[in-house]
């Protein structure tokens, strides 16, 4: 198969982490003046104009330093070596040029202006789209466009002071992102903003925020009911019925008197905006493909017949699916309509053996073929609604029920028309994250291959810094890693934007370096790259923490108690049903001894040759994972780290697939883990003296199986011989 994911800029994770400081938020203290538009320790240079976000989708930042060395590139002249520059570090974030923040104030201005017109006091704009994906294309970053705050998790919410009666509205604004995003979301905000951490202490979480000004102004007008407006295509119903519970509790909280109510808004105010300021992107739909068996280990009609049992439990056989990912595993079909996703936009309605697919992407005439012979029929994208209301009042006559995912928009509800419906957690989700033998497989294909590439660029990059002593800044270091990639067979992309990052920038825990206005890499610091591939035989997603010279004590100390917890949780054997949140302590249980932690989950399903990020199963903190247990066939990853700001960062992630043991208490079987992943750990940073002679003896083993997956892959006159020689080598 020749089809390759378009490989495209990605906003998901955005850094910006090469500036000093960041951007004074409403609660950041420190300030920088509202006509300056820079943040703390910023410099702007001669020609920046365009807001952060905008430079971003355009890919067009630049830097001073970068304009000289591609002069010097122009003219012929090599790029110089470390030893040939000033006094001035040449790793600083202060040698580059930045440039401005985001300044949302009069984005800001149009939005309220919008809100008027609606007759809202509050407005939310979510993250994601209308299928509640984590990922979205670029016309879907409407959080980014009005905050500036460009992470792939958060919720912006607006305020319009009802009590104002100026030409011009005023109000208040507030961005809520978990522990990821705290560092990026300083930089990247301005003055306009308020910073709402999630799950600090004593920080109010995004709804409560929303309600609470709502309820306020509610009081402050006489009671009179105060309107908060969202699209409903961009969230879930579920979430709807919690926020409606949530007004009524706060509301009785306050004395009950004030009147608030969540109304949906059709035309998105975002989108009605976003042209007055730049050009508004289009939603992309690019020519789908269609997996073979080898690479799915299943047919559509078996994954159809399995649908429909499960349907039959519950008394249904009809299903809304909107969820892109299952759409795409369901029917063994793949795209590229976002970023790092092999995923298209869609809908998709089961209802017995029929299926109607509703999307606006083209396919080549063998997909065609396989649509007929499966009887699947093909609909435009937006006919989705007109269908779901005829559907729903054909099963009203019938007395049927439709089955809707928990991640249903609130608009999929509001076109139900009364029909009959039970929201439940889809079953291809469960279904798509336990992987068969073909995709297992797979999978392992997918680690090698990646491994070697890894390998290689690892060898690549200590040369180039160390021995050649040359200048590699982080972007440039990621865009050769792809070259590593490509020479493997059957490479689609990367799966997420790659996290190269040096020193600081990698205690930013998804930052991405962007193209000419990034970090040089610094051989004495700390270098973390978070990266992963997309094979038509699966997904990866690895990460590596390196140092190239002298590690400091902590630095040594602080990467053995992350590997501790690491091998911790993949030598754990637990009994059938046990899930993510009970088993997730361990990984950090060496960090706790020593008072240290880290502010994201342990571990995330990955899909095959799909999302990254797969649902329903996790290892972290979060009580919905009690919810999910971890099964046989499950490949979920392993990625405990510790991060201090302005310092350096340290994570080491693997992929791991849940297997079956011998081990029995009663009738319930135990489970283990399988590290998939073959790319050795750096000891450099290993503290010997910390491990135990289990963790010793764990780690010669791993690294005798990478060296004999690989040696005779490799020329043994390469410098990516002699690394991985002296990398495998028994500690």
């Amino acid at each position: 198969m020749s089809n390759k994911i378009t490989s495209k800029p990605s906003m998901f994770s955005l850094g910006g982490a090469s500036v000093a400081g960041g951007p004074a938020s409403a609660v950041g203290g420190g300030a920088s003046g509202p006509n300056t538009g820079f943040a703390r320790g910023q410099r702007p240079c001669s020609n920046c104009t365009c807001s952060p976000g905008l430079l971003s989708r355009q890919g067009r930042r630049t830097s001073l330093f970068m304009r000289q060395v591609n002069r010097r590139r122009s003219s012929g002249t090599n790029l110089p070596t470390r030893k040939s520059l000033s006094n001035e570090s040449i790793y600083s974030s202060d040698s580059l040029c930045t440039t401005k923040n985001v300044n949302t104030t009069e984005r800001l201005l149009q939005l309220r202006n919008k809100m008027k017109q609606e007759d809202l006091a509050v407005y939310i704009v979510p993250s994601e789209d209308e299928h509640q994906s984590e990922y979205v294309s670029s016309a879907d970053q409407r959080r980014s466009f009005i905050s500036g705050f460009t992470g792939s998790a958060g919720i912006a919410i607006i305020s319009r002071d009802l009590l104002n009666f100026n030409e011009k509205p005023e109000g208040k604004s507030a961005l809520s992102t978990d522990g990821r995003y705290f560092n990026q979301a300083t930089q990247e905000l301005d003055y306009n903003w308020t910073l709402l951490r999630q799950g600090a202490k004593n920080e109010p979480t995004w709804d409560e925020w929303a309600i609470n000004e709502a309820i306020e102004q509610s009081l402050g007008i006489g009671n009179k009911l105060v309107k908060i407006g969202i699209d409903p295509k961009v969230i879930s119903y579920k979430q709807v019925v919690a926020f409606e519970a949530k007004i009524k509790t706060l509301i009785d909280q306050a004395g009950g008197l004030a009147k608030v109510e969540l109304v949906p808004i059709k035309n998105n105010l975002i989108d009605e905006i976003w042209g007055l300021f730049e050009e508004q992107p289009k939603r992309p739909s690019f020519e789908l493909i269609k997996l073979d068996d080898e690479f799915t280990g299943e047919s559509y009609d078996s994954k159809l017949t399995k649908l429909q049992n499960e349907l039959q439990k519950s008394n249904s056989k009809s299903i809304l699916i909107s969820a892109l990912d299952e759409i795409a595993w369901f029917l063994n079909l793949r795209g590229s309509d976002i970023a790092y996703n092999p995923v298209f936009y869609s809908y998709l309605i089961i209802n017995g053996k029929e299926a109607k697919l509703f999307l606006n992407n083209n396919y080549n005439p063998l997909i065609k073929q396989y649509f007929n012979e499966n009887n699947i029929k093909v609909h435009s994208y937006d006919e989705i609604w007109k269908e779901l209301s005829e559907t729903t009042n054909i099963l009203k006559d019938e007395q049927q029920s439709i089955s809707i995912p928990e991640s249903a928009s609130w608009e999929i509800v509001r076109n139900l028309n009364n029909c009959k419906f039970k929201q439940i957690h889809s079953p291809i989700d469960f279904f798509k994250s336990i992987k068969n033998e073909v995709e297992i497989k797979n999978h392992k294909k997918a680690q090698f291959k990646d491994g070697l590439s890894l390998i290689k660029y690892f060898a690549w990059l200590e040369d180039k810094l160390i021995t050649k002593e040359q200048l590699i800044d982080e972007y440039s270091a990621g865009e050769k890693l792809i070259e590593f990639r490509n020479e493997q067979s059957n490479y689609q992309g990367n799966s997420f934007e790659t996290i190269s990052s040096t020193g600081s920038n990698a205690a930013i825990i998804h930052y991405s370096p962007q193209k000419d206005s990034c970090s040089m890499i610094d051989p004495s610091k700390i270098y973390l790259c978070d990266s992963g591939s997309q094979f038509l035989e699966g997904t990866t997603d690895i990460t590596r923490t390196l140092h190239f010279s002298e590690p400091t004590k902590d630095e040594i100390n602080n990467y053995t108690y992350v590997l501790k917890g690491n091998l911790a949780l993949e030598n754990l054997k637990f009994p059938e049903g046990s899930n993510g949140y009970q088993i997730d302590v361990l990984a950090r249980q060496f960090l706790w001894s020593q008072g240290l932690d880290y502010r994201h989950g342990t571990g995330h399903g990955v899909g095959s040759f799909l999302n990254v990020h797969e649902g329903p199963i996790g290892i972290g903190f979060r009580p919905y994972l009690l919810s999910y247990p971890l099964s046989k066939g499950n490949i979920i990853t392993n990625e405990p780290g510790y991060y201090e700001d302005g310092k350096y960062g340290i994570r080491i992630e693997n992929d791991m697939l849940v297997e079956e043991t011998s081990l029995k208490f009663g009738d319930t079987p135990f489970l283990k883990f399988k590290n998939i992943t073959l790319v050795p750990y750096n000891k450099k940073l290993i503290n010997v003296k910390l491990l135990t002679l289990k963790e010793k003896q764990h780690i010669n083993d791993y690294h005798k199986e990478i060296w004999d997956s690989f040696n005779s892959k490799l020329d043994k006159t390469s410098i990516e011989y002699s690394w991985l020689k002296r990398e495998t080598s028994p500690i």
